[in-house]
């Protein structure tokens, strides 16, 4: 079977040598088996995302010297798709509404957090797990508050899902590893002002274009149990999965655009060549 690698990125800043890093690694798996490589613009959050970013995404990697194979899919223009996700879920009964704010949610965790079990919230990234609190609302009151018309976000029924899809493993290198999307809780699959999720659209999108090989930095690896999930509930194939290291800074922070690491532009405009970037970011010719 054919390889086939992809390059997601999300047009909220310019690319900068973690992404140049991760772009070469799913270019070179692709090309050194006769494969694909495609290249996907995950732009779903409007609030974030610019079309002048969108336009220097592939302007850089043209630079840089990588090519794609067909048309480069932009999230956006596929609104209708992820609504009939969502459709489908809520036709399941696998999502419900919540109505929680943010700030709900991390008074409620930190209530939590003191009781006498001492139950665990944390999901598996460090970052606290979601109560469940609207999965408990009274149906009427529930239907109450949408007829309202308050703002929600639409939620995955965990324990309910991971009853259909157990138990789970994923194929990295050739290995393959058991998981459990059970601590990662409610994931949110979409909200009014961001339709989908990433889990949702990029899980989608990996089974819509036929990608056998993902490719990402190894901090997505926990997220991998969340989209086999996806991808068992839908019947979508399953890919192989390849989470390369990450690239640091000076002070061993993984270089990130809100630290303002230093983009491919401005390295371009000082006069490095391709080559000199494409060994800086730890992927020399």
């Amino acid at each position: 079977m054919s390889i086939v690698t992809r390059f997601a990125p999300s047009p909220t800043g310019l690319l900068h040598l973690g992404h140049a890093h991760a772009a070469i690694f799913a270019w070179r798996r692709a090309r050194a088996a006769g494969g694909r490589f495609l290249l996907r613009i995950e732009d779903l959050d409007p609030a974030r995302c610019r079309a002048d970013y969108a336009a220097a995404i592939l302007e850089d990697l043209a630079w840089l010297g990588l090519d794609w194979n067909g048309e480069v899919r932009v999230q956006s223009a596929h609104l209708s798709a992820y609504r009939a996700l969502l459709a489908s879920f809520k036709a399941r009964g696998l999502v419900y509404p919540c109505f929680c704010t943010r700030a709900a949610i991390r008074a409620e965790i930190a209530a939590a957090a003191g009781a006498p079990h001492g139950q665990s919230v944390g999901g598996p990234d460090g970052a606290a797990r979601y109560p469940g609190t609207c999965r408990r609302l009274d149906p009427a009151v529930r239907q109450a508050r949408l007829a309202a018309g308050e703002a929600y976000a639409l939620r995955l029924d965990m324990a309910s899902a991971a009853r259909i899809a157990s138990p789970l493993s994923f194929i990295e290198e050739g290995r393959e590893i058991p998981c459990d999307p059970a601590p990662f809780g409610d994931v949110v699959l979409g909200r009014k002002e961001i339709l989908a999720s990433y889990h949702l659209a990029v899980t989608h999108d990996d089974a819509l274009q036929g990608v056998t090989l993902v490719t990402r930095g190894e901090d997505l690896c926990p997220a991998t149990a969340v989209h086999r999930l996806l991808q068992v509930l839908f019947g979508w194939p399953q890919p192989a999965y390849a989470h390369h290291r990450l690239l640091g800074d000076a002070a061993g922070r993984r270089l990130a655009k809100r630290d303002g690491a230093a983009s491919l532009r401005s390295l371009r405009a000082a006069g490095y060549s391709p080559a000199a970037v494409r060994a800086m970011a730890g992927m020399p010719d």
